[in-house]
């Protein structure tokens, strides 16, 4: 298995274990969510991410992007006082967070080529590399900015090989984010759609697995028993039609009330409560080591 580069260097992918492919450490939404949409406290942050170790976890791709906060130092003395693996993202976010004055008046191959140094040399003047590009993002439609950032990214995937990740919120705009990486010569299997359980249409999630495309179920918060129970039937209807292979699980904690110090989910939810929900109902033990480990390592790997 090819290997996986952390905020600490690169990892075999037999080696990343429990893994949460979806979610972050360090984040600026402020423009949203005020003080709430704030991470950047380092030792909340590292005593959130012990919990999840400490429940069997090693591994946590943190898939801020450009403009949004990222902490790459920080990242990196997280991974060495706890000892778990951090996945760091690169590739900019979606309107209104893109940086205009960046997007606007570079060219789609300048945008690409940050990208790549973000991948192959350091973020943000350190040695710290990127692992994965994304989230790069849309909600409802994919506005001309971020066309530009799309494409942008399947040009530096094409140069690196490494894996794109997607936000698509609320609307089924996968489908449409899909093509417009495919016009740029991506392999949708090179791709994992985020919030797939944020649209309520199964034959969403469906197409989107027989286009190749990782069908990623990242917003498992356990907040309410009606969407922990829609999950598992979505994910039992993906596993019907022979698609467990195209599945992953994460939980997007993003704000400071979904850490488990305020209330929240933390980053535990997903391998321990969800965990034995969905052996509950049926899944076995070798079928979600799948969606926790297999699936995750093969996302992660690099093309050849």
């Amino acid at each position: 298995m090819n290997s996986v580069m952390t905020v600490t260097g690169p990892v075999a992918g037999t080696e990343l274990g429990v893994a949460l492919p979806h979610e972050h450490l360090f984040i600026d939404l402020v423009r949203d969510y005020r003080g709430d949409g704030l991470l950047n406290d380092e030792a909340l942050v590292t005593q959130e991410v012990t919990a999840f170790r400490d429940a069997g976890g090693s591994t946590i791709v943190d898939v801020t992007s450009i403009g949004l906060g990222r902490q790459p130092d920080a990242l990196r003395r997280v991974s060495q006082e706890t000892g778990l693996h951090i996945v760091m993202g690169t590739g900019h976010y979606r309107e209104p967070y893109l940086d205009r004055a960046v997007v606007d008046r570079s060219t789609v191959n300048e945008l690409a080529d940050e990208i790549i140094r973000d991948l192959e040399v350091g973020v943000e003047g350190t040695s710290v590399r990127a692992g994965i590009i994304g989230e790069i993002a849309s909600d409802r439609w994919i506005s001309s900015a971020e066309e530009r950032a799309f494409r942008a990214a399947a040009r530096a995937h094409r140069k690196t090989g490494i894996t794109i990740t997607t936000h698509a919120a609320r609307w089924p705009i996968g489908g449409a984010q899909l093509d417009l990486l495919a016009e740029e010569g991506v392999d949708p299997r090179r791709v994992i759609v985020g919030h797939c359980d944020m649209v309520p249409i199964p034959d969403y999630h469906l197409a989107l697995a027989r286009r190749g495309a990782w069908v990623q179920f990242d917003v498992i918060q356990g907040g309410n028993e009606y969407d922990v129970v829609s999950r598992i039937h979505w994910l039992r209807a993906l596993v019907d039609a022979g698609f467990e292979d195209r599945i992953l699980l994460s939980q997007d904690v993003c704000l400071r009330s979904n850490l488990l110090a305020m209330g929240g989910p933390g980053y535990v939810y997903v391998i321990t409560e969800f965990r034995r929900r969905l052996e509950c109902a049926g899944f076995s033990g070798e079928l979600i080591d799948r969606f926790l480990i297999e699936n995750p390592r093969e996302a992660l790997a690099p093309a050849n």
